[in-house]
């Protein structure tokens, strides 16, 4: 009677465990990013008073790497030091990697220095870009929204990098360095901290 009881009992134990789902903890894939900081080494970008294109996207694609927690994210930098990098090497470690998105940090310059605000490109030539396209007016809306910026929209351009790689690809302007106010912006090291921030959102929301 007693061996009935206990086969009976583990029965029903077995049984409940057979309707609980299981929590799958690794169900969320993981999304690889590469994030270039354009310019380097000998090619300053755009200079303003001894103020660099290269410095500026730089310091904002360490920040994202380090302001990164999401597990399922692997922030991967084209370079970590002050290096050049052609644009073809650019291309090719992007295309090695088969990442899920590109981001190519920039910052714009004009003879008007009235020119202001955040402008994003995108290429027709890109076998992704309808994907860039949507990411791009996703990125253009945070960046408006979380900073007030003024938007110059989402454009097409024939650039090489945005042309070369086979993954959804996006040059980013993240403002004018000609501009005294967007400068101040760029310059400023929490203003930085936001943009990572930002970018980090819309990573974490693919």
């Amino acid at each position: 009677m007693k061996n009935t009881f206990k086969f009976i009992l583990a029965f029903v134990v077995v049984a409940c465990f057979a309707f609980i789902t299981p929590t799958d903890n690794g169900s969320k894939k993981t999304i690889n990013v590469v994030i270039d900081a354009g310019h380097g080494g000998h090619d300053d970008g755009m200079t303003v008073d001894g103020i660099t294109e290269k410095d500026i996207v730089a310091s904002i694609a360490k920040k994202i790497k380090e302001n990164n927690s999401d597990k399922n994210v692997v922030i991967h930098l084209t370079r970590t030091d002050d290096r050049f990098l052609s644009l073809k090497d650019r291309a090719k470690f992007i295309n090695d990697l088969k990442p899920n998105l590109v981001l190519s940090l920039h910052v714009n310059g004009n003879e008007n220095t009235e020119a202001s605000g955040v402008e994003l490109y995108i290429s027709p030539k890109n076998v992704m870009y309808e994907n860039s396209k949507k990411i791009a007016e996703d990125l253009n809306f945070r960046f408006v929204t979380n900073h007030n910026l003024k938007s110059r929209g989402v454009k097409d351009a024939n650039f090489t990098l945005l042309r070369d790689t086979a993954y959804p690809t996006i040059t980013v302007e993240l403002g004018f360095l000609s501009n005294e106010n967007d400068r101040k912006y760029l310059t400023d090291d929490n203003q930085q901290e936001k943009i990572a921030v930002t970018i980090l959102e819309l990573i974490s929301a693919l």
